[in-house]
């Protein structure tokens, strides 16, 4: 079947990628699919002396060759496909597991810009669907050159042997159906697109609705979380059953040409043998080696199919492993660029805009080493943005951060977060123990590190409450522990890292009073000599840092202490009057 070369250039390059290591392997499938293959043949040319020796003759010594030949055929036959089918499996599998670990590496590897336009159902999608669907075609490949090449080609020698003018009347019809199946094939990649798209957004939808499910219950709302996942199923069973037909099509037009092909030679061949000229015997074997072309042929012609869902597949993969970050950063550190722990922090005149939108308009600040600096401003002032600034997760589009001399944006991403110890509104957890969320991998060499941490940041008050204590599972996303247990096992994480800056963003909104107060008193003895970045959105929480920055707009109002901003009555008092902190 004709195979548009646009998706010739991305085998290709699939084949480079993931299967060409494991040809050692695949041949040995191959040569399991052309044994298989030959089997066909072989009991088409068996026929023939079925009924002229055997049927015909009734000579004993032919019965007992013809019924071991078809014995030991078929027994072949079954083991060469178990056989086939096992290797197969193993080597799907690793193909897997290979492509679908290059493309969460890449994915993890790109800009925090990225996940803002790709819904994490989207992704898993690209990484679950798009890498099953895609491994698919090189197991019907090698059953289609291998075992239904072979066997078509076998058959049709079989079929010339006996007699090539019946064989060309039979394949008549066949070079009618060129066109007709370049159609298809352009129809089917189409309908193929359409739904991966949308199997990335019903993975969306579940994931939305199942991470809010209590919104949804609390809001009422099952009814058109429903109808709205109803709607994309819709459009999914519509694409599917499209696909379907489309796939369905060229087997069928193949069940056209042969009945046309078995019609004209029955009227072909039929005199032939009814005057004489040839035997019953020959008949038969012409006869079963062209019934027998019509499963391989059919699975050939369905081959097409498979190639273009595939084929949209490996295109999708290909469109993540080839994006690179918005900016290039060094893969390596320069001896020459060792960052001072003691050095102060420096935002120089940063610009940052979300495309149109500019988020910050030129922020200068100077962080002391050593010392808590708290980021303040309302909502949308760009307190989130400097976060991600300052790990890595953006970058400026002009002006410069700074440790010291050293500009973060020459070091590499590893080494730029390695400097942040960091909290986020979001106490990300993982279905993990609770000591392996607070340092993965830990040893018992961590222990007493382990242990200070998990003092410090008073997750040692609820331990006794759970049943395994540390190595009790927190659950999906943290889902086993109240809001505010997750809140200090990520400070517990944050404190456990020897980074030489702490940078919290609200990590005590989860706490209640109490938990607050003793939550802070151990961030700030946990933070010892290290320089402490504080964004706060609750200003009774930053009321002893050393210095606070006000953010309005994007651009810095003032700065200065907790008292010296009341003084001066400005936008920091403001926001206390709005808050009603005294």
């Amino acid at each position: 079947m004709p195979l548009p070369p646009p998706s010739s250039r991305i085998f290709a390059r699939y084949w480079q990628q993931y299967l060409r290591p494991h040809w050692a392997a695949m041949a040995g499938v191959l040569a399991l699919m052309v044994i298989d293959g030959s089997v066909l043949g072989v009991v088409s040319a068996l026929v023939e002396p079925l009924f002229d020796q055997v049927l015909l003759a009734g000579s004993d010594r032919a019965l007992r060759a013809v019924a071991f030949g078809f014995l030991g055929l078929f027994l072949l036959r079954g083991l060469v496909s178990a056989l086939a089918r096992t290797l197969t499996a193993a080597i799907t599998q690793r193909i897997a597991a290979s492509t679908q670990s290059d493309m969460l590496a890449k994915i993890m590897a790109l800009d925090i810009g990225f996940f803002q336009d790709h819904a994490p159902g989207v992704l898993l999608e690209r990484v679950q669907g798009d890498t099953m669907a895609a491994q698919s075609v090189w197991t019907a490949l090698l059953a289609g050159i291998g075992r239904d090449g072979l066997g078509l080609a076998a058959l049709l020698w079989v079929a010339i042997s006996v007699d090539p003018w019946w064989t060309l009347v039979t394949l008549c019809g066949f070079p009618l159906l060129v066109l007709p199946v370049i159609a298809v094939q352009g129809y089917m990649r189409r309908k193929a697109e359409q739904l991966r798209e949308q199997a990335g957004l019903r993975a969306t939808r579940l994931d939305e609705i199942f991470h809010g499910i209590q919104s949804v219950k609390l809001g009422r709302m099952e009814a058109r979380q429903s109808a709205r996942f109803a709607l994309v199923l819709r459009t999914i069973r519509r694409a599917e059953v499209k696909l379907a037909a489309s796939r369905a099509t060229v087997p069928t037009l193949l069940d056209f040409a042969t009945g046309v092909g078995f019609f004209s030679v029955l009227l072909v061949a039929g005199p032939d043998v009814a005057a004489g000229t040839r035997t019953p015997g020959e008949f038969m074997a012409f006869f079963t080696a062209i019934a027998l072309v019509f499963q391989p042929l059919r699975r050939l012609g369905e081959l097409s199919g498979v190639w273009q869902v595939a084929a949209v597949s490996v295109g999708r993969i290909y469109e993540i492993l080839d994006m690179a970050p918005a900016r290039a950063r060094p893969t390596s550190p320069s001896p020459l660029l060792v960052p001072d722990p003691a050095d102060d922090l420096v935002f120089d005149d940063v610009h940052f805009a979300h495309g149109a939108q500019e988020v910050l308009k030129g922020v200068s600040f100077t962080a002391r080493a050593g010392q808590t600096t708290a980021i303040v401003g309302a909502s949308g002032a760009g307190k989130t943005t400097v976060f991600h600034l300052l790990t890595g997760l953006l970058d400026p589009d002009a002006g410069t951060i700074r440790l010291g001399r050293l500009s973060l944006a020459d070091l590499p991403l590893a080494s730029q977060r390695a400097l942040f110890a960091t909290v986020s509104q979001e106490a990300a957890m993982f279905d993990e123990t609770i000591a392996e969320n607070i340092l993965p991998g830990a040893g018992p060499q961590d222990a007493q590190r382990l242990a200070q941490a998990v003092k410090l940041a008073h997750v040692s008050e609820f331990l006794p409450r759970l049943p395994l204590g540390l190595d009790t599972a927190a659950g999906p996303r943290g889902s086993a522990l109240s809001g505010g247990q997750r809140q200090r096992v990520a400070i517990a994480r944050a404190l456990v890292q020897e980074a030489p800056i702490l940078l919290l963003d609200e990590a005590t909104s989860a706490l209640d009073g109490q938990s607050e107060a003793a939550v802070a008193d151990a961030l700030r003895g946990g933070a010892g000599r290290r320089t402490t970045i504080v964004i706060a959105h609750r200003l009774s929480t930053i009321r002893q840092a050393d210095q606070i920055i006000v953010l309005e707009a994007g651009r810095v109002r003032e700065s200065g202490s907790h008292d010296d901003l009341m003084a001066r009555g400005g936008a920091y008092a403001g926001l206390h009057r709005l808050q009603g902190t005294p």
